[in-house]
């Protein structure tokens, strides 16, 4: 059955500007870091990102070694492309990144020109696509001069390859010198995407806001529902489908404290008054930001994006429950 997008897609999900860019995300947007590799059931995967683009979102995001095994949920999204949104690919922002290890030797890691560049091509090839919206280096190289790996991303946007330049995991000071190379070069970095949830908040104390406002360069972060500890999954312990309970999964039976179910707990409260799921609350939390453009969320089936795209209807965070939610996330506070 040939694929035909919900209409009214575009009508509830809000788009937020990445930094000073013309570019615009949906708040929501669809990492494919799991459940989308070779191991995984392609009928799954195809529901889940007719059911994102459905909902309106159209960002997806990958990464060379994203599967497993390494480079193939490149491969499934080129055969969802192929199979369904070929015809829509104006309306879609895709992105991919390098700079984890791919392929044995020194060129297969890291941040050298020579690595960027070849897997930028190689991520084009498994997709089947003449560019990506956007080319992420996806953590910092403390060996390669930073100049080099922003030279590479300039290259690669300036090639064609990529329409927009990002980096990935970079703290407030690195991007700063990141975001003013690639400013002088006249490719402006346009996202940086870290890791933030309530239960990780690095990014606060690091003054990475600070860095992303100045710089003009939009947040969009990753893991904002910690590996799904903030959902209503985990309200009463680790069911045995979860990813605490996979051997396979990041997050581990031992991150699920006492402590911490207390604290899920003591959240979906907050968010059962405010008539949303825990993950709706997660997600409205990360996005209180200005500086935070989208939310990537990762999901294992469709009824989860679906929940996810809702996380803003219910309004902003009021002063009342930001303070409810920081005595519960930092209790010995006061």
């Amino acid at each position: 059955m040939v694929y035909d997008p919900r209409p009214q897609r575009y009508d509830s999900l809000p788009y937020r500007r990445a930094g000073r860019s013309g570019l615009r995300l949906p708040a929501i947007s669809l990492g494919l870091w799991h459940n989308f590799g070779g191991v995984d059931r392609h009928e799954t995967a195809r529901a889940m990102v007719r059911t994102a683009f459905d909902a309106g979102i159209t960002h997806f995001d990958l990464a060379n070694n994203y599967g497993p095994p390494p480079g193939s949920a490149e491969l499934t999204f080129g055969r969802l492309l192929r199979d369904d949104l070929a015809p829509f690919r104006d309306e879609l922002v895709i992105s991919s990144k390098a700079g984890y290890g791919m392929w044995p030797g020194p060129y297969g890691d890291w941040g050298s020109r020579k690595y960027l560049i070849a897997s930028c091509d190689a991520s084009l090839k498994r997709m089947g696509l003449d560019y990506v919206d956007v080319f992420y280096h996806h953590r910092p190289d403390p060996e390669t001069p930073l100049e080099e790996t922003m030279g590479a991303l300039d290259h690669i946007v300036r090639s064609g390859r990529a329409l927009y330049a990002a980096v990935s995991n970079y703290p407030a000071a690195r991007l700063r010198e990141a975001a003013a190379i690639l400013r002088g070069l006249g490719t402006p970095a346009v996202l940086n995407q870290p890791s933030y949830s309530m239960f990780n908040r690095w990014l606060e104390p690091d003054g990475l806001l600070d860095a992303l406002r100045d710089e003009g360069v939009g947040g969009i972060v990753f893991s904002p529902l910690a590996q799904g500890l903030l959902s209503n999954k985990y309200l009463s312990g680790i069911p045995a489908d979860s990813r605490a309970a996979s051997a396979t999964g990041f997050l581990k039976a031992d991150q699920v404290t006492p402590e911490r179910t207390a604290q899920v707990q003591a959240l979906g409260e907050i968010a059962a008054a405010r008539g949303q799921t825990l993950a709706q609350l997660a997600l409205a939390w990360v996005l209180r930001h200005p500086e935070i453009t989208s939310a990537l969320i990762g999901a294992s089936r469709p009824e989860q994006i679906t929940d996810a795209a809702a996380a803003l209807n219910a309004g902003p965070l009021t002063d009342e429950e930001l303070v409810q939610i920081e005595a519960i996330l930092t209790p010995d506070a006061g």
